[in-house]
């Protein structure tokens, strides 16, 4: 199981940040990579994440292989424009189809 910390400056623009899907995607994969010294995988969420502590979303890690994995991301704190969150991976991976 892999638990990892991240955050990042969002856009406010109305009274909660948001990070949009995009980029909340590309962070986790950067930030992925970097822990397990493996290429950047393909990473994509399906929804912008809301900057309120516990709000959480999933996004899906695709291998070069096609299999695919769950990845959950939950905001642990919020200071400002900073949304501070924590990524987990699902244990197994889904076979490609």
């Amino acid at each position: 199981m892999l638990l990892v910390g991240c955050s990042a400056s969002v856009h406010v623009g109305g009274s909660e940040p948001k990070m949009s899907a995009d980029k909340l995607g590309g962070l986790v994969a950067e930030k992925l990579a970097a822990t397990t010294g493996q290429p950047t995988p393909d990473i994509s969420c399906p929804e912008d994440l809301v900057g309120k502590v516990g709000t959480s979303t999933r996004c899906k890690l695709t291998a070069n292989d096609g299999s695919t994995l769950g990845v959950t991301v939950t905001v642990s704190s919020v200071d400002g424009d900073q949304i501070h969150f924590d990524f987990e991976a699902d244990k197994t991976a889904s076979p490609a189809s």
